[in-house]
């Protein structure tokens, strides 16, 4: 039985370890209580490529047991605060963007932080919280990172 027919809607929130990714977890947290919905939080991971990749290859770095270590250590904390809000913790490979949109399909609403971990390369790649806004099947949420 889907989520949707037991009542429960859900909040897709992206987290990335970013300042503006926890606010948007904190805030996702606060929604979810209020409207009886349950949270998946999503992080998306790629192993890095290019000069000096071999190295971590070498050293036999798992990016995927990284990846759900990381959303443990942001999603843990801040959940302890909001037990009753049931948490789904997804941890999966590849682009932020991507991965958030497939995640959104059929949910009730997509919650993403204003600014990960771009930097200069964000602003030429483009925002992976812009282009949610513009290509999610369901509304968005944009958390900044102050107030």
């Amino acid at each position: 039985m889907s989520d949707r027919a037991r009542g429960q809607g859900v909040i897709v929130v992206g987290v990335d370890g970013s300042p503006s990714s926890r606010r948007a977890f904190d805030w996702a947290l606060r929604q979810a209580d209020a409207t009886g919905m349950k949270i998946a939080a999503v992080l998306a991971w790629r192993a890095p490529t290019g000069y000096g990749t071999g190295a971590w290859v070498a050293q036999g770095v798992d990016w995927a047991e990284e990846a759900r270590i990381q959303l443990e250590s942001i999603v843990a904390p801040a959940s302890a605060e909001w037990p009753q809000v049931p948490v789904e913790q997804r941890f999966l490979e590849g682009h932020p963007a991507a991965v958030l949109l497939e995640q959104a399909q059929g949910a009730d609403l997509l919650v993403v932080g204003s600014r990960g971990h771009g930097g200069f390369a964000g602003a030429l790649l483009g925002s992976v919280s812009n282009h949610c806004v513009h290509h999610a099947t369901c509304p968005v949420v944009v958390v900044h990172d102050r107030v």
